[in-house]
Parts: C-alpha cells; structure tokens; sequence
C-alpha cells in the first residue's frame, strides 16, 4: 500500500517485510511485531473520537493532532477517512554549573533585593525521569519541590486524564515516599527511578537548589516548582519516541494551564529524521503549542556537527557529482535520506566496495528492493507533501539474508543530472549514537546539522559553548547557513564539562547541548519571573521571550557576523536580556 497521506518513511515500512524492519534502524520505530499494531501520529480536522473501529486507541491532542495505536491491516482505512490529512510514523529521540552560571550573566540577578530565582514560574523537563531523592529536587524541610511526575513506562498507577500510559504521581504521593526515609520503600510506592542519570543532570542544572552542595552547584532557577516528564520507551534500554514526547508537551502545557502558572519547558534530545526546516507533525505540533498558553520551549541543537552525518552540495548541468562515505565493521545497519528540490530532475547510482554498480531508479520508482553484495537497499523516492515542499529520496542499507552487518569499505552514489533548477541537495546518515565511528561520509558538512525537533520555528534552539575557553563546542548542531530568516541556534550555553547532580546523591561532569538547553530553560524561568510573576511585563514569554534572550547574548571571539549558524546571536546573558 503506498499512500499520499503517509510519509515516505511510513510508506517504506510498510512495503518492507517485518524481518526487514526488525534489521533496520528506523523502519520498525513505531511497530509491535507481536500485536501487528502500530502506534502513528495523525494531523485531521475535526475529532477522531467517532471512529469507525472501536479496536482503535486514540489520544487526541490540541489543534487536530492525535496519536492513534491500530493493526496495520487498518492503515489504510484510517488514511481513507476524509478527515485525516496526514500521517507519519514515530522516530527515536536520542538524549544528546558554577563557573556556567557566571559566564551567563546569572549571579548578579540572583543576589540582593528583588533576586530572581524563579520562584511562581515552572519549571519543565521532558527527560529519561529524576531522582526525585536527591536533595537538589527538595526543600529544607526535605519535602518535594516536584508538582506531578508523569512516568510513561509501564506501571500498575493510573494515567492522567486524556492520556493512556504510564502513572500519574502528585506531590503528595511522591512526599509520601519520600517520608519513609528509605528509596527501597519510598519507591514501592512511586517507582519512578531515572536509569540514566540525564533526566536528573538536565533538571538539575535547569532548577537544582544544590542542598547536596551547599549552595555551590545550584540550577539556574532553584525556587521553580518542577513539573517531571519520564518518557515511556517500546522496549528495555530502548529511546523514547515522537509520539511520546508530543504527549508529554500536551501533558505538560494542560498542567501549566490548570495551575495558572507560566512554564519553561525543557527538551535536551532529538531526531536528525527530516529535511530539518521545522515541517514535521512533531515541530508544527510544537509551534501550534508555543501560542498556547504562557510558556517557552526550550531545544538542544543535537551533537551531530562533528559526527560526519551531514553531506551537502550543488548540482550543474550537464556535471557530475559523487559523495562518498565509508561502512564501518560491524554496521549492523545504516539510513541515508536525501532531500532535493522537486523541480530537479535526476538519476542516481550506487557503487559497492566491491565495485558493482547499481541504479537506484528514478521519481516513478517509489519503493524499491536492490542487492549489493551481501547487503539489501531498501530505497523510497518520495513526492512533495502538504506539509513538505522538498522531495526525499530514502535509503535504508541492512544486512542481506542471515548476514548480520551491512558490507564494510568505501560506497559512494553518483549523481546524474537530468533538469536542473536549483541544484542543491542535502544528505543525513542516521543518528551518530546508531553508527560506528567509521560509518562517515568523506566531505561532511557541519551546518545543518540541527536536530529535529529543534528546527521548529517558535521554539527557543539552544545550541554549546566551551565557557572555559569561551569557544563554540565543535559537536554542538549547527543551524542554515544560506537562510538569514531561519536563525538556528538562538544563542548557545554552556555545555561542556557542567557539574549537575547524579542519580543516587552527589554530582557528575556532563557534556553536550543536552546540558546547555537548561541553562536557557533556567533562564527563561527567571526572565518569565520578572516580567509575569513580579509584573513588569505581563507578556515576557514565547516570541517576545525569545526575542529579549535573543537581543541579550553577548558576542564570542571569533565570530564578526550575528546572527550566525554556528552560534545564533551569542552567549546567554540573561542579565543583559532583562528589558530596561
């Protein structure tokens, strides 16, 4: 079944058999191979409630998005409704403090009359959970500063209302556990733990009090109430998905709402699954939740600059071009995705490193099977869609028959062109965290390397710097460079070598922009502070809050042109962006 209404991605695995999907990367995200269902998000008009099978799970969410769990069987009943426009399968989201509070201009709002900490502005993390003991995350009395903790990974409490996973733990619950003065009991009876510590070093560096430190490792926001997402994964060890995450948004928001209190939400991961110019469901489900209510989504740029994920170039009449990149040992599998203009016309083959050749088809070709060596090419030419204006050609190499990884050695695809308008293409491997270090293309190209969902045009894309050498982080995801309306990042934060809190008491060093979004998140807490809570400005969030952290951001050595795709406008300096 191949569908307008289903993304290519979709359209692919659908076309793929399940042990296809099972060897590949990104194919089965989303399929229960043992109930044969598969969990999607829809974008429609109107409600889904009505719908014509009742064996169909729904949660419906704002402005005409819902996610829908259904047998694959009934795929295509559900693309048939006249009031489904479109649908897209889920993608993992990979999870990518002193001295980092002064260079941000923070410790001079913090001190004396009027000090800004945050206090009435919630504070938002979306992670892998907290350690909800840690002495950061509770007060002098040793209560919890947490609000509600929504854990979506199976357990025996009850969801909250409209959701229709996981356990819903309020205050008082989690005040209760902590009571009992031991985590083997407390957690009896809220058993939410944080298994990679990410969740609570994010949190921590976003709102941590640093009880565990007296003081010295505090968060940028230590008096936010903290409202906790742990997002549910499909399987043990596994990542969470979109469809968890725009839940957890939803979630997050309606709680902010009821509470009458502004929110600072915090997102340290993301996909490089996209043409990553923010026309995903997720990223125009997130600008729609931008203008609700008063809040800032706050989103790590990825760590995929420096990764050799990313390729580039333009192609000329009548010229043609190749890109390279070698398979590392044991690739057990690898997706390329390649996004054009649709007016561009072209012929693509693919080199082996044994030497054979292979043409990959053309725009009428849409799924297609092809053998090279002893690895399988699964390829999709995909067209124009409501909410894409770009082509993407998607290929996805796994190992053929009971091989278990893809040929290792140098590939390349050699590009023929046919009608050239513009020319210009983009290439993404899979996310860096699912490819050996050999697995690279041989000319990568930095930019354009954000993460998805971070190129959603109302959010607040939070890219890292090296505060001791006052350097941008190589690793840290760059934004367009040819695009002087699409500013990606910002403003970066500082992001390598943070001290935050650690699961199980005391604290880590920590690296990435995983761990510079929060220092923004803390940031817009005490800047939404200042302008609602303390009323100097009743309107000090989304788009204008954005804009103060923008016109705030100090310059870095180096750089003469603001803004730019490697660091946005500058620094953080939260002081500066305080409003005169």
């Amino acid at each position: 079944m191949e569908d307008q209404k289903l993304e290519n991605i979709l359209n692919l695995a659908l076309d793929a058999t399940e042990e296809e999907r099972e060897k590949s990367i990104n194919l089965d995200v989303g399929y229960d191979a043992e109930t044969r269902t598969w969990q999607v998000i829809v974008r429609h008009s109107g409600s889904l409630r009505q719908l014509p099978d009742v064996r169909w799970q729904v949660t419906e969410l704002s402005g005409g998005y819902a996610i829908v769990n259904l047998p694959q069987k009934d795929l295509d009943q559900l693309a048939r409704l006249p009031q489904v426009f479109y649908i897209e399968k889920p993608k993992q989201l990979f999870f990518s403090v002193e001295a980092g509070r002064r260079v941000s201009c923070l410790s001079s709002l913090q001190t004396g009359e009027g000090a800004l900490l945050g206090a009435g502005v919630l504070v938002a993390v979306i992670d892998s959970g907290v350690d909800y003991f840690h002495p950061d995350f509770r007060t002098e009395d040793g209560r919890t500063r947490i609000v509600a903790l929504w854990d979506q990974s199976a357990c025996s409490g009850r969801a909250p209302d409209g959701f229709l996973q996981g356990c819903e733990y309020t205050q008082e619950q989690i005040n209760e556990a902590l009571a009992t003065g031991s985590r083997e009991q407390g957690y009896v009876l809220v058993p939410e733990q944080d298994q990679s510590g990410h969740g609570t070093a994010v949190l921590g560096i976003a709102a941590g009090n640093g009880r565990s430190s007296g003081g010295r490792y505090r968060g940028v926001a230590p008096e936010s109430p903290l409202l906790v997402v742990k997002l549910g994964t499909s399987q043990e060890g596994g990542f969470p998905r979109t469809t968890e995450l725009m839940q957890a948004i939803e979630y997050v928001v309606q709680k902010a709402e009821q509470m009458e209190m502004p929110v600072a939400v915090n997102l340290s991961f993301g996909s490089v699954y996209g043409s990553h110019r923010g026309n995903t469901l997720l990223e125009t489900y997130l600008d729609q939740m931008a203008n609700r209510w008063k809040s800032a989504f706050v989103i790590g740029t990825g760590n995929e600059a420096d990764s050799d994920g990313h390729a580039a170039g333009r192609l000329l009449e009548a010229e043609q071009t190749e890109v390279q990149f070698t398979v590392g040992e044991t690739q057990p599998a690898l997706s390329i995705q390649i996004w054009k203009n649709y007016a561009d016309s072209w012929q693509m083959v693919l080199f082996h490193p044994a030497g054979s050749r292979i043409a990959l088809g053309d725009e009428r070709t849409g799924a297609a099977r092809y053998r090279a060596g002893d690895t399988e090419l699964l390829v999709y030419y995909g067209a124009p869609a409501p909410y894409q204006l770009q082509q993407e050609i998607f290929i996805e190499l796994i190992p053929n028959g009971r091989n278990v990884f893809v040929d290792s050695g140098l590939w390349s695809i050699r590009f023929y062109p046919v009608r050239i308008v513009d020319g210009m293409f983009s290439m993404w491997m899979s996310d860096a965290r699912t490819r050996n270090t050999q697995t690279r293309f041989l000319r990568p190209a930095p930019d354009t390397t954000l993460t998805i969902p971070s190129a959603a045009s109302r959010t607040i894309a939070v890219g890292a710097y090296d505060a001791r050498t006052n350097s941008y982080a190589s690793f840290s995801g760059r934004g367009w460079p040819d695009e002087p309306y699409l500013v990606r990042p910002d403003l970066v934060a500082p992001g390598v070598d943070i001290t935050a809190p650690a699961v199980r008491g005391g604290y880590l060093t920590v690296t990435g922009t995983s761990f510079a979004t929060p220092f923004v998140t803390g940031a817009a807490a005490l800047l939404m502070q200042w302008g609602i809570v303390n009323g100097n400005d009743p309107y000090l969030y989304g788009e204008k809050l954005r804009a103060t952290l923008r016109r705030g951001a100090r310059p870095l050595p180096g750089f003469t042109r603001y803004p730019n795709e490697v660091v946005g406008y500058g620094a953080l300096c939260a002081a500066q962006s305080i409003p005169l």
